[in-house]
Order: C-alpha cells, then structure tokens, then sequence
C-alpha cells in the first residue's frame, strides 16, 4: 500500500511471491532427495562396511555406541514396517500441506479486513479514550510489522552465510540447503539448529573433519545470531533494548516453547509502550 497498489493487489501479490518461494523450494527439493536416496541407497553396503571395521573411526564409534544394534532393533521394532513408515510420511505430508494452506488462507482474510478489524476492536473503546487507543494500537501494529520484516532480514543472512560457506568448501546442493537454512531458521529456537544438523549431514558426505567444522560454523552463527543480530535489527526495528530482547525471547521460549519465542518480542513491544504511554504518566501524576 504505500507504493500505491490496492490493498486486494498487494494481498494477491504477497500470496503468489510466498507460494512461489514455497513451490520453488519444493521443485528444488523433490530432485535432490530422490539422487540423496538414491545414493545413500547405492553406498549403504560401504558404510556397513566401514560400521563393520573396527580400524576405522566410523567402525570405533560402533563398538564403543552399538550403532548396528540400535539400528536393527529400531528397523525391528513393532510399527516400523514399510507400510507404516509410508503411512506416517503421507500423514506427516499431508499435515504439512493442510497446516501451510489454512495459514495462507487465514493470512489473506486477516490482511484483506485489516481496515475493519481494526475499526471494530477500536470501537471497544470509550469514546473519549479511543484517539489514544487508536495511537498506541497503530503503533503496537507498526513494530510488529517490523518485527516481521526484521525476522526475515535475519534468515536471509543466515541462508546467504551458509550458502557462502557451502559454495567454499564445495559441499553438495549448496543453494538448496542455503534456502532451506533461511526458512528453517524463521522458526525460533529450534530452527536453526535443525538447519545446522541437516546441513552438517550433507556434510558428512563430503569428510569427517568437515563436518564438525560446519557443525561448529552454525553454533558460532548461533550464538551471533541469538546476542547480536537479534538483538540489533529486530531489538531496533521494534525499538525494544538488545537486553530486553533477548530477556523477553529466553522467558518466552521457557513459559511457551516455540510460540512463546516467537512472540516475545512483539509482546515485550507492547508492554513497554503500554508502561510508557499509560503507566508512567499515571505515576508521574501520583
């Protein structure tokens, strides 16, 4: 809207540019995973081999943790048929596809009636209160909205740091875990550190030594991300302290997990315009 295109248009426009990313991710992915399991496939008897081979370090790391064992018993183990596996991959599919269809669906009836929405919940107000609540409402909305642009600054950065690291040590589909890495990590707390396992998996197919060197690359980023760009672009955006971030996102993701992470910082913005705009004047007048 404020580069002149109707809000139905822009609504459209966000929805076909969020599903391209979403389908183009997804052509990427289908290929690369068919080749993985392909491979993995056609290499599983050498990497019996090197389990098998007590000289090796693979073949020590087996002696010493029974990995042959565990995998036997979990490929034994009563549900772990073909079937089922088959069976939970289509539900878990499926779920997936259901769950990313209602957010996209409930995103564009949100934003399409945002404008009386929002004049209906400021007509909850008292009259003579409601310029001020229209104030502080358009403002809470304001920081969540850079909130959100903040949070994708930062994936961005995480995708194209790794897709430089991966493009410098030639580890394979760079650019495909390079956006899968930016994706997962919109997913605070846990989703950059399941982007770093899987990329620390592609890897491991390249060396060893490089593997825990990537795996070491992404706790570094971690804790950059986490105490320093969290705290600057989205602590700025939403004009909340870097110390008060990164409080506000460790008690959220305490009380809530995942969700409490996410939306502690919006939350934390609320707050301290809320103190700010009613609860110190009131004290000032005391």
């Amino acid at each position: 809207m404020n580069h002149r295109f109707p809000r139905w248009l822009g609504v459209i426009t966000m929805l076909l540019a969020i599903i391209g990313v979403l389908g183009g991710f997804i052509a990427a992915a289908i290929p690369a995973v068919i080749t993985q399991g392909q491979q993995l496939v056609a290499n599983a008897p050498d990497y019996l081999n090197r389990l098998k081979d007590h000289s090796s370090f693979v073949g020590q790391l087996n002696d010493r943790f029974h990995l042959i064992d565990k995998l036997q018993g979990a490929v034994n183990s009563p549900g772990s048929g073909s079937l089922d596996g088959i069976l939970g991959a289509g539900r878990a599919v499926f779920g997936a596809v259901t769950n990313t269809v209602i957010v996209l669906v409930l995103t564009a009836y949100f934003l399409s009636d945002m404008p009386r929405i929002r004049a209906l919940a400021y007509r909850m107000v008292p009259h003579t209160r409601r310029p001020r609540a229209i104030l502080m409402g358009d403002d809470i909305l304001a920081k969540v909205g850079g909130y959100v642009l903040g949070n994708l600054v930062i994936s961005a950065i995480a995708g194209a740091l790794t897709f430089g690291w991966l493009m410098i040590f030639s580890i394979p589909y760079a650019a495909l875990l390079s956006i899968m890495v930016a994706l997962l990590d919109l997913v605070p707390v846990v989703g950059s550190t399941i982007a770093g396992l899987i990329v620390a998996a592609a890897a491991l197919t390249v060396s060893l030594p490089l593997c825990l060197c990537t795996i070491a690359f992404f706790v570094i980023y971690r804790f950059l991300e986490d105490y320093f760009l969290v705290p600057r672009i989205i602590g700025r955006a939403v004009e909340v302290p870097a110390l008060a971030t990164v409080v506000a996102v460790l008690i959220g993701g305490a009380l809530l997990g995942i969700i409490g992470a996410l939306v502690a910082i919006p939350v934390a913005a609320a707050v301290l315009l809320i103190i700010r705009e009613v609860w110190i004047p009131r004290l000032d007048k005391a």
